[in-house]
């Protein structure tokens, strides 16, 4: 349960701290005091919508911050836990928002996406607003408040998650089934394109050993000429004159000559040793380099030609001849993703049909477990309006079947609430039959009723009793305290019939001092809740038979 609420700096509240109970409390106030930035900076804790005037004027920032107790909580204990937010059943919410409208957002002390906040803020407060009736016009709404009713909000999340993958399987299938003109002429030219390359099947690495080899047997001549002249340096015996090898052997022969056993000389005579061995390896390669050149024009012109082929088709797809193997790769997965095989369209069909299986199986759990509920929200409410008066009234939760054409992520039926009230008089839609004091009552029985089967631990009711007085204000007050036996009920209210039932009484009072207006909220003894219940009665001048009055309401609470 909300156990703290924290305010700084908003709107006219300069500094509030307030410690909330279990069971039911009530908020009260003169017109105009402030009632509603209590719930207003609440929601800002869980996530509503900041606005930037909201901060205190001359203030940088505001802040708000809303401690839960959660230790009895599994849901959202586990919801903490999966995020790494856990913090030994308690909560923090934080939420700070600056003059310039920026805002930032914490859970247990840690900077957590908006999101996230709202998220957890909906396994922990429900507010019902004094517009809510105002919602009850709109069928869609019906659906919810059933679902949430029957305690099957799970399995209609996976109705709708069901739906759409059923449907864009479906979708999918389609489009490759019924392929377009253009996709069937794009098919048909990869099939050429990559039957052309398939017919090169031009090798990775193999244009480059073409080119080499091209160069090598357009210059044949000249690198044989070349080569043999090396080797006459090098180390042909044959040739006239001296080569290197000789020249290095009479160095070698001249520097034993000496006979000096100098350091210097013995370093230069290993020098000479090397390079003589050096020399003698590079002859060898040369040699056995020019032992693969040959003068073959029959193959210079098989090679000529095969690079011919290469270049122009590279020349037509206006690539790189290098890019060739990467270009036909891609053409041939391009290809498998347009003409897939009858068997992946077969298999795509079998997952259509599974697809629509699940969907339908959920959805017929979905229904049967509506039309359970929808007897039993029917009984409920009926007794509720009875309660508040309108003893012809007759609920009725209609569920209308929708033919296979028409099925969605929302179930197999629509469903509407429907009223009757007056005897023999048909049920109808809401809208065409209930005044505006009726449908207040209405949305306040459905709430009432709804909030029972209520997982959440909060429950706020920000004046959802105006229209009604009297003895039914009086009903009102006693179906929310019951609901403070099971839940923390916050009921903001102008009612005394309503306050004199709460378990804990807070109020709400301007205080202006100077140019400045501050709002202030105290929790009252039992005198003051007797004063307080007294000016609710009679108004500004309070009366002895006012306060007695009070009293009396309060006793009997």
């Amino acid at each position: 349960m909300l156990t703290l609420l924290s305010i700084r700096d908003y709107a006219i509240v300069d500094q509030l701290d307030l410690e909330l109970q279990a069971g039911m409390t009530v908020v009260s106030g003169e017109t105009g005091a402030g009632k509603s930035i209590m719930l207003d900076a609440l929601g800002l804790a869980l996530g509503d919508r900041a606005q930037s005037d909201s901060v205190r004027e001359g203030a940088e920032r505001a802040e708000v911050s809303a401690c839960f107790d959660v230790t009895a909580l599994c849901e959202a204990r586990a919801w903490l836990a999966e995020h790494d937010l856990d913090a030994d059943g308690e909560c923090q919410l934080r939420r700070v928002l600056t003059a310039e409208g920026r805002s930032r957002s914490y859970i247990n002390g840690r900077p957590t996406p908006l999101a996230q906040v709202r998220e957890l803020g909906q396994l922990l407060v429900d507010i019902h607003g004094q517009h809510e009736h105002q919602r009850l016009l709109k069928k869609d709404h019906h659906r919810v408040l059933l679902d949430e009713f029957s305690g099957q909000t799970d399995l209609a999340e996976q109705v709708r998650r069901d739906f759409h993958r059923w449907r864009r399987l479906d979708t999918e299938l389609n489009t490759l089934t019924e392929q377009s003109e253009e996709q069937t002429a794009r098919v048909q030219l990869l099939t050429y394109q990559i039957e052309e390359l398939d017919q090169l099947a031009l090798a990775n690495g193999e244009l480059d050993s073409l080119e080499e080899e091209q160069r090598v047997l357009a210059n044949a001549g000249e690198i044989l000429s070349t080569g043999h002249q090396l080797l006459t340096l090098t180390s042909d015996s044959e040739g006239e004159g001296e080569n290197c090898l000789s020249l290095l052997s009479h160095c070698q022969q001249l520097l034993d000559n000496l006979g000096s056993s100098s350091p210097a000389l013995a370093q230069a005579a290993e020098m000479l040793a090397s390079a003589h061995i050096q020399i003698d390896e590079s002859s060898r390669e040369i040699r056995s380099y020019l032992d693969s050149v040959e003068i073959n024009p029959e193959r210079q012109q098989e090679v000529e030609e095969r690079l011919s082929s290469i270049y122009d088709i590279a020349r037509k797809h206006r690539i790189l001849p290098e890019e060739l193997p990467a270009f036909h790769q891609a053409l041939q997965e391009e290809l498998n993703s347009l003409n897939r095989s009858d068997d992946e369209l077969d298999q795509l069909a079998g997952d259509v049909q599974a697809a629509r299986e699940e969907y339908l199986s959920a959805a017929s759990q979905l229904s049967t477990a509506r039309q359970s509920a929808a007897t039993q929200l029917s009984k409920a409410v009926d007794e509720q309006l009875h309660s508040l008066g309108m003893l012809a009234a007759h609920f009725d939760v209609c569920l209308t079947p929708l033919d296979s054409s028409r099925y969605n992520a929302n179930g197999l039926e629509e469903v509407e609430f429907l009223i009757s009230t007056n005897k023999g008089q048909p049920a109808r839609a809401l809208a065409k039959v209930a005044s505006g004091g009726e449908l207040s009552r209405i949305s306040l029985a459905i709430q009432v009723v709804t909030a029972q089967t209520s997982s959440t631990p909060t429950l706020i009711f920000d004046e959802v009793d105006v229209g009604i007085g009297g003895a039914i204000a009086e009903v009102v007050g006693r179906l929310l305290r019951e609901l403070g036996a099971r839940a923390q009920i916050l009921c903001v209210t102008h009612q005394p019939q309503v306050a004199s039932q709460g378990h804990q009484h807070l109020f709400v009072s301007k205080d202006s001092r100077g140019e400045l207006t501050r709002t202030r909220i105290d929790t009252l003894s039992r005198d003051r809740r007797v004063e307080e219940v007294a000016r609710m009665l009679g108004g500004i001048e309070i009366t002895d038979t006012s306060l007695e009055h009070a009293r009396e309401m309060l006793k009997s609470a």
